[in-house]
């Protein structure tokens, strides 16, 4: 077999990391091997992100970069949302692109290569591209390779894919399409191999990861994600479990009880409010209050007290007011994050928000975002400062970029530096905390392995 390299950028959320590990794992047998640059590569892949503002044009923009690189045998693919949204625009506007596919459709990578493969020697030219963005009948994950290429001590394993919400900001329902659950059984197959190849924390995966309702294993009915953590818990090995993306409307009391009674499940949420105002959440099409998320967080805490929580935020959406804003500086006053991501609204083509009048100022909606991360950044400094002095359990999962040096997490998603030998990479130990900043922790492992 002739070896080919592969090189895969990956833009966006976690669901995309897991998808761009799979597409290796597909292109594997074909003879590829992942390299660390374009330059050289006999296929690119551009796995694409629609969520954050001017998706699209940074795809254009790293085409262009990417062009200059392009030889008759290379392959040059857009994979992912963007490619599901805008892959006749992608054909049109860079017409030497050859495959452009949806996140649907990439189990059929080796189809689509073996005709830009005949397109190329017969020597078609650009602009006879292909285009593969049908959502199609059959699950993907059903076509999946068992095995997984790359593993280290910490894996994805997606449980659940689609949205049904339609938030009115959101892509993801028409790029992602309708809720799927993958079943039981194929989940605990896939998460069995990971352990048994050293994944020690797994974090399942879904674009509402709690609306999860997967066939159980015999049959007899639906689980959902809370029986779900408790049966991946049986495995021998399988020291932590963590989840995301979460909706308000889709906690439930098992999965709140799962953190209390399961131990592999992390004291973490990542639970996604987008805004403290009743109004806006209801123009967001939210499906849920300021009380009702409040609420949850009131619930979680009385089953799990020294949960951390994080949370998504939109500044500037149509028609927010200052006292919109205020609304939601006071929910994150009264909520406390660990951590939380923030954002400027963007209007999304062909969602219902970019057709809603009363558009915010580009300098107001930047104003209302510094303000909002400044007081979440303050949070979280304050959160990891609280750290300082305690001994936490770490799963080093990364090597640091200096020699001597590890990267790992605590339960609360930290994520920790160390000087540590490497034979202590994989392995789950006892550090003292003993520097904090806003985005990271120091400390130094107080077992007797790092001597």
């Amino acid at each position: 077999m002739i070896e080919k390299n592969l090189y895969i950028k990956t833009y966006g959320c976690q669901m995309n990391v897991y998808d761009s590990e799979r597409m290796a794992d597909i292109l594997k047998p074909l003879g590829y091997t992942l390299i660390d640059t374009p330059a050289g590569a006999d296929m690119v892949i551009l796995n694409t992100c629609h969520i954050r503002e001017k998706a699209e044009e940074k795809v254009y923009s790293d085409l262009g970069r990417i062009r200059p690189h392009k030889d008759e045998k290379m392959i040059l693919a857009v994979a992912g949302c963007v490619g599901q949204a805008e892959g006749a625009e992608i054909m049109r506007r860079a017409p030497y692109v050859d495959i452009v596919l949806g996140p649907q459709t990439y189990h059929r990578l080796p189809e689509m290569i073996a005709r830009a493969q005949r397109s190329k020697d017969k020597k078609e030219g650009p602009g006879r591209g292909i285009l593969d963005v049908e959502f199609p009948i059959e699950s993907k994950f059903d076509h999946l390779p068992q095995e997984h290429t790359t593993v280290g001590p910490s894996a994805f394993v997606a449980i659940q894919e689609g949205c049904d919400k339609f938030c009115t900001f959101c892509v993801v329902p028409y790029t992602r399409g309708a809720e799927y659950s993958r079943p039981i059984s194929a989940i605990h197959e896939e998460a069995s191999r990971l352990v048994k190849r050293g994944v020690k924390e797994i974090t399942l995966l879904g674009q509402n990861v709690n609306a999860y309702h997967g066939l159980s294993p015999h049959g007899e009915g639906e689980w959902g994600l809370g029986q779900l953590m408790a049966h991946l818990a049986t495995l021998e090995g399988l020291f932590r479990i963590r989840y995301m993306t979460s909706h308000p409307r889709d906690m439930d009391e098992g999965l709140m009880m799962a953190h209390r009674d399961i131990p592999q499940v992390m004291p973490f949420m990542h639970l996604p409010v987008q805004s403290g105002s009743d109004r806006i959440l209801e123009v967001m099409n939210r499906k849920h209050t300021r009380k009702h998320y409040l609420d949850i967080i009131e619930k979680m805490r009385k089953h799990c007290p020294d949960i951390a929580l994080s949370s998504d935020f939109i500044v500037g959406f149509p028609g927010e007011s200052e006292q919109d804003f205020q609304d939601t500086l006071n929910l994150v006053r009264e909520v406390g994050y660990g951590q939380a991501y923030s954002f400027k609204y963007s209007p999304r083509i062909g969602t219902p928000g970019a057709l809603l009048e009363d558009q915010i100022p580009e300098e107001i909606k930047s104003e209302r975002l510094g303000r909002l991360q400044e007081l979440l950044f303050t949070q979280q400094k304050a959160f990891n400062e609280s750290c300082v002095g305690k001994s936490m359990p770490v799963l080093f999962d990364r090597r640091g970029k200096r020699e001597g040096q590890l990267l790992g997490k605590t339960p609360y998603a930290q994520s920790v530096y160390v000087e540590a030998p490497a034979r202590l990479y994989g392995e789950c130990l006892e550090v003292k905390i003993e520097k904090a900043s806003s985005n990271s922790l120091t400390g130094i492992v107080v077992t007797t392995e790092s001597e």
